[in-house]
């Protein structure tokens, strides 16, 4: 082999990661000269269509989605814009005819107050981070300076029914001014920026009538100071900045969990190549500058930079990514291996037939992203009614002061009777009515092994009547195990378990699991593709494959009694034996299948393994349903098939080829030894080696579903009580506020009682069931 040569082609013009992205060109006939080179963020799909993604800053609720949305759509050439709200990650797509001008679209999203840049994990990463550090310093003030001016405030009432002085009072009602103000003016910013950005773009959210209410009642205030009032309003406006800024941080913090692992797919891509040339020479190249026809050479620890297949050598490979399946595969010429997959031993030579955006992995991801906005559909149904919100509260308001106006009443008292309508319509209690549940169910949830990475999980949970499993990693334990360790020659696993020890072999730690406290030999040493051998008191030992070992016949015999188990040979001297190694079903895997199926659940298997596999699962479970060999886009068309009969379907999977059906599912959960992607893209995790916590969530979902619609009725006749009375006056800001107040505490203790009950009798048993963990028996494998 000739010496390696590395070779990167010149890179062409780019955006600098975190740097400054101009937002507008100097005018429309200079745009396309002077526009920054944004060619390298630009992807193509089969069809022509050119489509590009853009991080976009200060969507501060789901209404926003509509706006700007609808702000791309607008412009010549966009044939669709997608925004996913947990990711702020805006998809544009171009016509097929169109030349893409992604400086357009960032002038246009501009212009509606809304910044953005091409889409950069790391740069989005770090903006959210400090979001979510200024939205936590902003409560904390809050916090604080309502704990202050509430003292202030005490006294006030209760010495406007005794006998306080008015020196007293002003000087009480000064102090709270100086702690309110300040503390307004900094906690109220993400209000305040988010109505200023609604306001130049002429348009309305609900941060409006929200940033109203706090400014009039603290100028009503003010004014009541100064003119020695009874009543000052300071503790009500900060009171409402401090539950506002509560559910607005846990909601920012819910989708910061769903982000947090999204970029985590790009780390199996393999940035560069080994590409054999004509003469030879091994050039590493970026994998870009790879091409369908070339040839690639792959080692032991490398990742697959391409799709292709096998031309000449063998090895052991992880391609789980595509089947789910956590065993290596052995491949050989003429077989294909998919981008991403890791290389455990030996050496392949592929014969590329994908790159870039045609490889599988790319697939998966575009699967990915097509789920995950088709699923904020339910986000935006709810924001169309929510928008209606901020308009109805203004009107309400502005036709209260006018209308006292007109009947002879002063100034003073139509201002007082119009604050007092826009606090108590205030959407607090409905803020708080949903996360409240959402935050005391999960930590119910927290404390039973699962954890919550999606806002709306608890409802779509509730909803499911239709569970689907995979099996690799869900059903069965990730790791391995060795099988029927009983009929193995004590002197033989003791020195497989030896020599396991000095293997690398994925399979070789569930040998070396089974006699802890082996040590392995002195003079072990690995051949590649082959095994391990050594000396072990004196007698020649060897542990791998059956061929190297010298044991075709065992392993042949072995095959056809179990031909779903995978097979390492022992050789110690001229003794020899076979060892079969499967992965075990959880626990309590068949208690709870059982749980699910008496709550009415239907259970159906979705595996990319061998139906040979497959089905002894499905039998050992009681599983009627069940699909094998099934790729990602087969998952889907399944979920999609059981959506078409209205089912609504839990996924319950690990794999990387779960990920694009987990987002595709109406809500998902997976173990957390899951791959980083998979785990991102789920509602939930869930802890331990049980599958307890499925049935548990389920269960807690049903009562956080109750509770929220408790909340949400109760929000409901608060409104249809208080604003009717705030209208005519019986209510002043102060018990404007009071009542806003006292309605977010009912919401939040009746929101504490999803603490009990985490789980039914049945799943309570399901969870606690105790089923041997070895591994299954023939006919029962993983």
């Amino acid at each position: 082999m000739g010496a390696q040569v590395i070779s990167f082609p010149a890179a062409g013009r780019s955006v600098p990661s975190g740097g400054a992205v101009p937002q507008a060109a100097p005018g429309p006939d200079d745009a396309r000269d002077s526009a920054p080179d944004y060619s390298l963020f630009l992807r193509h799909d089969p069809g022509g269509q050119a489509e590009m993604a853009f991080a976009v800053e200060g969507i501060d609720c789901a209404a926003c989605i509509d706006e700007i949305e609808d702000a791309a759509e607008a412009l010549p050439g966009v044939a669709r814009a997608r925004l996913n709200y947990t990711t702020h990650r805006l998809t544009v797509g171009w016509d097929a005819d169109a030349e893409p001008r992604p400086d357009v679209v960032l002038q246009a999203l501009a212009k509606t107050g809304y910044r953005a840049y091409p889409f950069e994990a790391d740069r989005l990463e770090e903006i959210e981070n400090r979001t979510s550090r200024h939205l936590l310093r902003c409560l904390a003030v809050a916090g604080f300076a309502m704990m202050n001016i509430m003292l202030l405030s005490v006294s006030v009432w209760s010495g406007n029914v005794t006998d306080i002085t008015p020196e007293t009072r002003d000087l009480f009602h000064w102090l709270s001014a100086l702690i309110a103000l300040p503390a307004a003016a900094y906690a109220g910013q993400p209000f305040f920026q988010s109505a200023l950005r609604a306001l130049r773009s002429r348009s309305l959210n609900m941060d409006v009538p929200i940033s109203l209410g706090v400014l009039l009642a603290l100028g009503v205030s003010v004014f009541e100071t100064l003119h020695h009032g009874e009543h000052a309003y300071f503790d009500s406006a900060v009171m409402l900045l401090f539950f506002l800024l509560t559910g607005r941080y846990l909601d920012h913090a819910m989708r910061r969990k769903t982000r947090a692992e999204a970029g985590n797919l790009a780390a199996l891509k393999a940035m560069t190549a080994n590409r054999v040339e004509p003469d030879g020479r091994l050039v590493t190249v970026p994998a870009a500058a790879v091409k369908p026809g070339d040839e690639v050479m792959l080692r032991a620890g490398e990742r697959a930079p391409v799709d292709g297949v096998v031309i000449s050598g063998t090895a052991s490979v992880d391609d789980s990514l595509v089947t789910g399946e956590t065993l290596p595969r052995a491949v050989a010429a003429g077989e294909t291996v998919h981008a991403g997959s890791l290389i455990h031993d030996g050496v392949l030579r592929l014969r590329t037939t994908a790159v870039g955006e045609d490889t599988f992995l790319d697939e998966i991801e575009r699967l990915l992203d097509k789920a995950s906005t088709a699923r904020g559909r339910y986000i935006r149904l709810a924001d169309r009614a929510a928008r209606l919100y901020a308009p109805m509260v203004h009107t309400t308001a502005l036709l209260s002061l006018v209308g006292w106006l007109l009947v002879g009443a002063s100034v003073h008292q139509a201002v007082l009777i119009a604050v007092a309508v826009l606090i108590i319509t205030c959407p607090c209690a409905l803020a708080l009515a949903v996360p409240a549940v959402q935050v005391v169910a999960a930590g119910t949830l927290m404390r039973n092994g699962v954890l919550i990475n999606s806002g709306d999980t608890f409802e779509r949970l509730a909803e499911i009547d239709t569970v689907a499993f995979d099996k690799t990693g869900t059903l069965t334990l990730p790791e391995p195990r060795l099988a029927d360790e009983a009929a193995v020659p004590p002197a033989l696993l003791a020195a497989a378990a030896r020599l396991a020890l000095a293997s690398t072999h994925p399979l070789a730690r569930a040998i070396a699991a089974a006699h802890p406290g082996a040590v392995p030999p002195e003079d072990a040493r690995e051949v590649s593709g082959a095994g391990v051998e050594a000396q072990i008191d004196g007698v020649a030992a060897r542990l791998g494959s059956p061929s190297f070992c010298g044991c075709e016949n065992l392993a042949a015999a072995a095959a056809a009694e179990a031909p779903d188990a995978s097979f390492v040979a022992v050789r110690l001297g001229d003794r020899c034996a076979v060892l079969k190694v499967r992965q075990a079903l959880r626990p309590d895997a068949r208690a709870v299948i059982d749980e699910l199926r008496r709550a009415g659940k239907q259970v159906v298997l979705l595996s990319g393994d061998r139906r040979a596999a497959v089905a002894p699962v499905a039998a050992a479970l009681g599983i009627a349903d069940w699909w094998a060999e099934a790729r990602p886009g087969d998952k889907i068309a399944v979920l999609e098939s059981l959506a078409a009969k209205r089912r609504r379907v839990l996924m319950v999977g690990d794999g990387i080829n779960d990920a694009p059906s987990l987002a595709a599912a109406h809500v998902s959960l997976s173990p957390i030894t899951a791959a980083d992607v998979t785990r991102a893209h789920a509602d939930a995790v869930f802890l331990g080696e049980k599958l307890g916590p499925v049935a548990t969530a389920l269960h807690v979902a049903a009562k956080a579903r109750h509770l929220m619609r408790q909340n949400l009725l109760i929000a409901v006749v608060y409104n249809l009580i208080a604003v009717p009375l705030a209208i005519a006056g019986y209510v002043t800001p102060l018990v404007a506020a009071l009542a806003m107040s006292g309605s977010s505490v009912i919401v939040t203790v009746n929101a504490l009682r999803a603490r009990s009950g985490a789980m039914s009798a049945g799943a309570r048993a399901a969870s606690a069931a105790v089923v041997s963990s070895a591994p299954l028996g023939a006919g029962e494998v993983a």
